[in-house]
């Protein structure tokens, strides 16, 4: 990346000197105080696509993480907005060598920490395009075009789910928003209740506790129940806490299942979590942020079997769906009871109802000011196919199988999880060590990958054993790649056990 901005940055001092060269005077020189010349523009555009086209194609030799101290960074580019402006390359410069590259390198194929997220190309000029037109995927009137492909691709994440046709939904900023508004909607079907609760196992994400929280729930009426073996919710547990909820006069509002936990990858019983929940008119939300798009595989809709049943559905398609950030969803089976929900009107608003069959996406959601999200979606799979999405999610649920095997077959490494959804949890544990012990040299361990800048991999607890977590969702991430990452954590555990004898 900083090849590249020196080598663009060369390149624009080297042009023709005699030529009329507005980028030397202020951007706001252009045709108003706040345009450019097509020529400047189009010069702009171009440096940063060169910058990003070499930056992709050089990912794989680059670390897969860098960082920089605040105090550092302050220095660097100041506190103040400049009275006056100055030429946009250099302004470009700048950010590209002294700010885009201090962040994690969430699509680089060695990448295995948290979430990962590889968009495709189209995706990103969608963005691009987005942006330039100026689109305000709100209403009808404000964004047709818009609109209709955000019903396209709402109608395929209810045929990838399996719901009827009473299902539908909206592109969201992502899980945490999807989360929101899902509780919103099972509050509004529960009748608003005064002493509302929900309830979601030890292994949920965070995110839906704050969704719980900003839906109305009181913390101390969000019930975390414990999970099984497996880190799959207790049922017997969760129906005696609805029992002994319902005896001191709280109302349960909604279960909240896993498909797919960021722990571990465990799915919570689908079928057994719907069945009990339609037996005592409780909502049932299914969080499949990072797992919900394996749907579109046999092997990912085997793992989420009856997530039809669940009357809602987050996922993320800035996650295993491949597309830049924000791109999540929420679906609910029944549409009405978001428009229900959000659909408030407004006098400034009066104009933008279009008629039967134009819904205002902005009725079903938090946001009126919304992004076109969904045009990356469209782009991306039209460009591609859905035999090539198929390919790319299937590639990271077969790695992190054979990632399973290569563990198992090591004398230093241990499985502390079983695998799914494209996550291994594992630690260096060649037997003879306390858990007191095993801890401190696998902590050691994640200390030394993240400084050898092979690869970056982040860790899990799980009932309290300090686990080293690989998260493989990336269509770029080969065999080699996640062989060479085990091979370097096999190695330094070696060292670290060898120095702790």
């Amino acid at each position: 990346m900083h090849l590249t901005a020196n080598r663009r940055a060369c390149e624009i001092e080297s042009m023709d000197e005699n030529r009329t060269d507005d980028r030397k005077h202020s951007p706001m020189e252009g045709f108003g105080p706040l345009t450019m010349t097509p020529e400047s523009m189009r010069r702009l555009a171009n440096f940063a696509t060169d910058v990003l086209i070499e930056r992709l194609g050089g990912l794989n030799d680059a670390n897969a993480w860098d960082g920089e101290f605040r105090d550092v960074l302050k220095d660097r580019l100041g506190s103040h907005p400049p009275e006056d402006g100055r030429p946009a390359e250099e302004v470009l410069t700048q950010v590209v060598r002294e700010v885009l590259p201090f962040a994690a390198r969430l699509d680089h194929p060695r990448f295995f920490g948290f979430v990962p997220s590889s968009p495709t190309w189209p995706g990103v000029v969608a963005d691009y395009l987005a942006a330039g037109f100026n689109i305000n995927s709100c209403t009808w009137l404000v964004s047709s075009g818009t609109s209709q492909l955000e019903l396209i691709v709402v109608d395929w994440l209810r045929d990838w789910i399996g719901y009827p046709d009473t299902a539908g939904g909206l592109l969201t900023s992502g899980g945490s928003a999807a989360s929101v508004e899902a509780l919103v909607a099972a509050r509004t079907a529960a009748g608003h209740s005064d002493r509302p609760a929900i309830y979601m196992s030890d292994q949920a994400h965070g995110a839906l506790k704050r969704a719980a929280v900003i839906a109305g729930v009181r913390r101390e009426n969000v019930r975390v129940v414990r999970s099984d073996d497996r880190f799959r919710i207790d049922m017997e547990e969760l129906r005696r806490r609805v029992v002994e909820d319902r005896a001191i006069g709280l109302q349960p509002m909604a279960v909240c299942a896993n498909a797919g936990t960021a722990s571990t990858g465990a799915v919570d019983p689908l079928s057994e979590m719907a069945a009990y929940c339609a037996h005592e008119g409780i909502w049932l939300h299914a969080d499949a942020a990072y797992g919900g798009f394996s749907l579109v595989t046999e092997e990912g809709a085997e793992l989420l079997d009856c997530i039809e049943m669940s009357d809602s559905v987050g996922m993320d398609a800035h996650k295993w769906f491949f597309q830049p950030y924000e791109a999540g969803a929420l679906m609910v089976k029944n549409a009405e009871h978001l428009e229900i929900s959000f659909a408030m009107g407004s006098d400034v608003l009066q104009d933008t109802v279009w008629g039967a069959n134009h819904p205002n996406f902005a009725d079903r959601g938090l946001q009126l000011s919304r992004a076109a999200r969904a045009l990356k979606i469209w782009m991306s799979v039209h460009t591609f196919g859905m035999a090539a999405f198929r390919s790319a999610v299937r590639n990271g649920l077969d790695l992190a199988l054979r990632a399973a095997e290569a563990i198992e077959s090591s004398p230093t490494l241990e499985s502390t999880a079983p695998v799914s959804l494209g996550i291994v949890c594992f630690r260096v544990n060649p037997g003879g060590r306390d858990e007191e012990a095993l801890e401190e040299v696998n902590r050691k361990v994640l200390t030394r990958v993240f400084w050898d800048e092979l690869a970056f991999l982040s860790s899990t607890s799980l009932r309290g054993v300090f686990s080293l977590r690989l998260c493989i969702l990336n269509h770029t991430t080969t065999w080699e790649d996640v062989r060479r990452t085990l091979d370097l954590v096999e190695r330094l555990g070696e060292e670290e056990l060898a120095a702790s004898d």
